[in-house]
C-alpha cells in the first residue's frame, strides 16, 4: 500500500526515532509498505519518520548497475550505528518529505554501517559514494534532521524564503 509522505515543516520530521525492539509482522507490513511508496514516489530511500511512523527503520534501493530497482537491491535497516566513517564528497540531493528541492551537501564519502535486518539479523556494511549518501540521508530523518540543515546560512535562508511562497501558493 503507498502511505503519504510528511512534509517539511511537519514537526513529526524533527522527532527522534525510537529504537526498533519487535521484529513482528507489523513492521514487516511497514518495511513492505514504505518500499512500495518510495517507489510510487521514485526515491532511492525513505525512512519511516517519514510516513508518520517514528521508528529507527529506513530502507534504500539505489538500484543495480542500470539503476533498476527490485527486491534484489533493497537495503532494509533496523536500528542503524555508524562504526567508521572517512572521506568527504559534495552531491546534489534532494527528499521525499521536502518535494521539488535539490541543492548541494558535504557528506562522509565513505561509512561504515551495523543494522539489523526485518528478521533482526545483524549486517555490517561498508560503504562508499551515493549509497554512503543515503545512509546518512536516511540515518538523519531517525534523528530528527532534514538535509536542508546542512545547507550554509545563505542558502538555508533562500530555501525557507522560497518554501514559504511555495507552501501559500498551495493553500490557496
Amino acid at each position: 500500500m503507498v502511505l503519504d509522505i510528511v512534509t517539511y515543516p511537519n514537526p513529526i520530521l524533527k522527532k527522534i526515532s525510537k529504537p526498533v525492539e519487535r521484529f513482528d509482522n507489523e513492521l514487516h507490513k511497514l518495511l513492505d509498505d514504505m518500499y512500495e511508496t518510495m517507489l510510487a514516489k521514485n526515491g532511492v530511500g525513505l525512512a519511516a519518520v517519514q510516513v508518520g511512523v517514528p521508528i529507527r527503520a529506513l530502507i534504500i534501493d539505489i538500484g543495480d548497475k542500470e539503476g533498476k530497482q527490485s527486491r534484489d537491491t533493497l537495503i532494509e535497516v533496523i536500528n542503524p550505528e555508524f562504526l567508521e566513517w572517512s572521506g568527504s564528497q559534495k552531491d546534489k540531493e534532494g527528499c521525499l518529505s521536502v518535494p521539488e528541492y535539490y541543492d548541494e551537501v558535504e557528506r562522509y564519502e565513505r561509512v561504515k554501517v551495523k543494522f539489523f535486518d526485518r528478521f533482526a539479523k545483524e549486517h555490517i556494511m561498508d560503504v562508499n559514494g551515493l549509497l554512503s549518501v543515503a545512509f546518512q540521508h536516511e540515518t538523519d530523518h531517525l534523528d530528527g534532521h532534514l538535509f536542508i540543515e546542512k545547507l550554509d546560512y545563505i542558502k538555508r535562508k533562500k530555501f525557507e524564503k522560497e518554501w514559504k511562497k511555495r507552501l501559500k501558493k498551495q493553500k490557496k
